[in-house]
């Protein structure tokens, strides 16, 4: 049996009552009549008194009787059960886990540093009790186990794997999904629901951080020349076109050649060009 089995017990106020009658009875047995046979209904009112408990919202109580159990109390309020039962209170409110930052390789090799939030609430109370020894422990250790294999399965950026579409850096939302199903999977055993889980912490590992971090921008300035040189091509042809269109001035081969030149210079440069004014001919 790994069902949860939720039962609402007899009513805390009522047997508090009872338990008040008994007490006032037995005492006054004692006191006005003198007959020692009601010490025994003292004694009852006493073994009655264990049994009461109180539920919390969005709280629950497991109960067990000589190691079978007999159901879980979900709904909050003041309630009394046998007093040999076992009470273990397990809270349903959702939770939030900040695993510590772990040191990982990537899908290529690459040392990281990866860290995840979970969000988490136990939804069956028998397997959090029951199937494991301590559901708050095997929630961080099947995180952690989690938080491996997902950096197992993505290189952190597509340097290396150039055709990989997913990697942990940029394909956040396929890469938390990913880890929210590992995540579900691994905790269902122990009866705990994932409201949510992602990366909270991602970076290289420290002996590979600085020459990763020159590597990026060497990669952003290629990529920002090659954006810079196709629009000066663009623009160069475009104005070459408008002064053949316009017939402003004709150029042959060399002198095309020359204007190309000096307009890539000055659209590619990262600095200002000065210009050198040009008094006699190209030929001399």
């Amino acid at each position: 049996m790994n069902k949860e089995k939720s039962i609402t017990p007899i009513s805390g106020y009522l047997m508090l009552f009872v338990v008040f009658v008994l007490l006032t009875l037995g005492l006054f047995g004692l006191i006005a009549i003198k007959l020692p046979l009601f010490a025994l209904v003292i004694v009852l009112a006493v073994l009655l008194m264990p049994g009461f408990f109180f539920v919390n919202p969005n709280g629950s109580r497991v109960l067990v009787l000589f190691g079978k159990y007999k159901g879980t109390v979900k709904t909050n309020g003041f309630y009394w059960v046998n007093p040999f039962y076992t009470k273990t209170s397990i809270s349903l409110r959702a939770r939030n886990f900040d695993s510590e930052r772990v040191k990982v390789n990537d899908k290529v090799g690459n040392p990281i540093q990866i860290g995840v939030i979970l969000v988490w609430r136990v939804d069956n109370t028998f397997k959090a009790a029951f199937e494991v020894d301590n559901y708050e422990n095997f929630v961080r250790i099947q995180s952690d186990a989690a938080v491996r294999k997902l950096a197992g399965m993505y290189p952190y950026d597509n340097f290396e794997d150039t055709e990989a579409e997913i990697t942990l850096r940029s394909g956040l939302k396929e890469v938390n999904h990913t880890l929210e199903e590992e995540l579900r999977n691994r905790l269902e055993i122990a009866g705990i629901e994932v409201i949510e889980a992602r990366i909270g912490y991602l970076a290289y590992a420290s002996e590979i951080a600085s020459a990763m971090l020159r590597r990026q921008q060497a990669a952003a300035i290629v990529s920002a020349r090659q954006k810079i040189v196709e629009g000066a091509v663009g623009m160069v042809e475009m104005a070459l076109e408008q002064l053949s269109e316009k017939q402003i001035i004709t150029l042959d081969e060399e002198r095309k050649a020359t204007m190309v030149s000096n307009l890539m210079v000055v659209l590619c440069a990262d600095k200002d060009v000065t210009p050198v004014v040009n008094t006699g001919t190209l030929y001399q």
